[in-house]
């Protein structure tokens, strides 16, 4: 009798508090950091150093391979908050490229802060949305919205605010932070002038890193000084948001949030330079990727193929709110704990199709975690475009012997071949194009196969010459 009272004991002690706690809408925070690739300590950056950061990953799983949906800030954003690749929701590329790209109207009932709204949740974002049509994302408070904030201090306080601001009622919070992106000073003229990365604001970091500090990109390999002082810049951008970071997890255990909110946080793309942003090589596609569902999750570091098409779904999972139909990622409540034995995808797939108003350059990209394919669908026809922000990276290449192999990648980025394959476990920089190679054909066709298989699931309307024709014209056509 008395082991049956003891074990009731424990029954009453474990389970009773836990489905109660269970019971409790649980707070929603979704942090991104703009062009913020794998620059972090607990990712093995030599140079970076993150403590906040990696306390937060050590608490989290840690998704090893993640990939955007698209390497440009807008149609990466899109997807967050649909659960869309961009080729089915419409934002093909920048929202400030004043062509007209936006959601398509028919989903702007299932925005992420809509359906979280009608659910009962107050909703904020601080920090840039940076997705069109605005006025339609339906948020209680908006707090330095817009491009160049870089005062984070500012907006953690502002964070503190709308938390305590919500009293019992549940919240999504989507935070911001401009760094790791490029600043452009303007001229007396009122032009723009070279991109650069700010060293310090508001006395952060502490430690300024310089040219001296830092070696060249591996994926770049463009040793100049000039190329290396770009890069301390931007690691002072990364040891900035790691501050920030700091902060705000100190803000959710002072207001007793902690255990009581889902945290989500990654880059929205890899780092504005050629071969990064705007591509879809590994620079550009994988991003860092933490998720600390409480209650949920078991931290460890996972190879589960992840991207931002599993946020939404993960999100609407964890506030309680039936999925729609036709989402193109899925909720990572399955592969958040450390032995699951759930059958997930065993291939990651990644686009593009505009960053500014042109060129217009479609690309897919397909990795199984260890090959990767790529097709530019408009390879021999079009140029991609060879930079991004200003890296000067290309131009530095073509100094270089003419079989240097940097030389070599960067003339491939600007006139790429129709297919690119890569073996990342022998070549993570994606310098050695296999694609011609008959040892790999096998894979080639593999990973063919599969991209048509999920461009056939996803109803990829890119697979149509008359559809490529159309959008061409239509934003061809806004920017005259």
């Amino acid at each position: 009798m008395a082991r049956w009272f003891f074990r009731l004991a424990i029954v009453a002690f474990v389970v009773i508090p836990h489905f109660c706690y269970a019971s409790e809408p649980i707070n929603l925070l979704l942090i991104t950091a703009d062009d913020l690739g794998l620059q972090l300590s607990c990712y093995g950056d030599p140079i970076a150093k993150t403590p906040n950061i990696d306390k937060l990953a050590q608490q989290s799983v840690q998704y090893q391979t993640a990939y955007v949906s698209q390497a440009s800030c807008s149609p990466s954003r899109s997807t967050m908050f649909t659960g869309l690749y961009p080729h089915g929701n419409g934002h093909y590329g920048l929202a400030n490229a004043n062509v007209g790209f936006q959601v398509h109207p028919e989903l702007f009932d299932r925005l992420l802060p809509n359906r979280l709204k009608q659910a009962g949740y107050r909703t904020g974002i601080i920090g840039k949305l940076h997705v069109n049509p605005d006025k339609q994302f339906q948020f209680d408070m908006r707090s330095m919205d817009g491009f160049g904030g870089r005062m984070i201090k500012r907006q953690v306080e502002d964070a503190r605010e709308f938390i305590e601001q919500s009293d019992d009622k549940p919240w999504f919070l989507m935070f911001n932070l401009f760094d790791p992106h490029v600043a452009v000073k303007r001229k007396p003229d009122g032009g723009r002038g070279q991109p650069y990365f700010p060293n310090q604001v508001d006395e952060l970091p502490k430690t300024v890193l310089t040219a001296e500090d830092v070696p060249a990109w591996p994926w770049q390999q463009v040793d100049t000084t000039e190329q290396r002082a770009k890069i301390a810049g931007y690691y002072n951008c990364v040891h900035r948001i790691d501050a920030a970071i700091g902060m705000l997890m100190q803000v959710l255990h002072d207001t007793e949030q902690w255990d009581k909110t889902l945290i989500i946080f990654l880059g929205d793309h890899g780092p504005p330079f050629a071969r990064g942003k705007t591509t879809c090589y590994e620079a550009g596609l994988r991003v860092p990727f933490l998720v600390r569902w409480p209650g949920i999750s078991q931290p460890h570091i996972s190879q589960r193929l992840v991207g931002t098409v599993d946020i939404y779904p993960t999100i609407l999972d964890a506030a309680g709110i039936e999925l729609p139909e036709k989402l193109h990622g899925r909720s990572l409540r399955p592969v958040l704990v450390e032995e699951s034995s759930t059958d997930w995808r065993s291939e990651l797939v990644a686009e593009f199709h505009y960053h500014g108003a042109s060129p217009f350059f479609p690309r897919r990209a397909i990795t199984d975690g260890r090959f990767k394919l790529i097709h530019n669908v408009r390879a021999g026809k079009l140029s991609a475009s060879a930079s991004v922000d200003g890296d000067r990276a290309p131009t530095l290449a073509a100094k270089l012997a003419a079989d240097h192999p940097a030389r070599l990648a960067m003339e491939r980025l600007h006139n790429p071949p129709e297919w690119e394959l890569y073996d990342l476990n022998e070549d993570p920089i994606e310098f050695n194009n296999l694609s011609d190679e008959p040892t790999y054909a096998e894979q080639k066709h593999r990973l063919q196969k599969a991209l048509a298989q999920w461009q056939r699931q996803t109803e990829d309307p890119f697979t149509q010459a008359e559809f490529r024709k159309k959008i061409e014209d239509k934003y061809s056509n806004s920017s005259r």
